[in-house]
């Protein structure tokens, strides 16, 4: 198990294509970036409980208010079960910078690419990887 030490970091410091690939720099930033989008969308998760809760049950007379209202609330948990979900991801690609597998495609173990990371921080395939899959799926859907 690799453990990272976050390096002083410069507040302007981005991973390169030209630099070694997952080195200790790249890999505490990447960490940082995880732990930064996991405390904004648990922040963001605990604000839409909070709303729900100081809402109470949907109580409104008008049967227009309270479709509207129901309709809200289930959208609100939708979002709070995305956040979830992507919560969970983001854990398991800290869990994967600990194990020394990030940046890694676990499917080829080819790298994934600094450009690929820095969109989706939580990517496991590389590019060719998920579009063999998408393709896959597509075939699939189409049948």
């Amino acid at each position: 198990m690799t453990n990272i030490v976050d390096p002083h970091l410069s507040p302007d410091y981005v991973p390169s294509e030209t630099e070694e690939y997952m080195s200790t720099k790249m890999l505490a930033y990447f960490r940082q970036r995880l732990l930064d989008w996991r405390d904004e969308l648990l922040d963001e998760s605990e604000t839409t409980l909070d709303s729900m809760r100081e809402e109470g049950g949907i109580q409104e007379p008008d049967i227009t208010d309270r479709a509207s209202a129901e309709i809200d609330h289930g959208l609100e948990l939708r979002t709070r079960d995305r956040y979830r979900k992507l919560i969970n991801k983001i854990e398991q690609a800290l869990e994967r910078i600990e194990m020394g597998e990030y940046g890694y495609c676990e499917e080829t173990g080819d790298a994934i690419g600094v450009k690929r990371l820095l969109a989706r921080p939580n990517a496991t395939l590389s590019i060719e990887a998920q579009e063999r899959h998408e393709r896959e799926e597509k075939v699939k859907r189409d049948d």
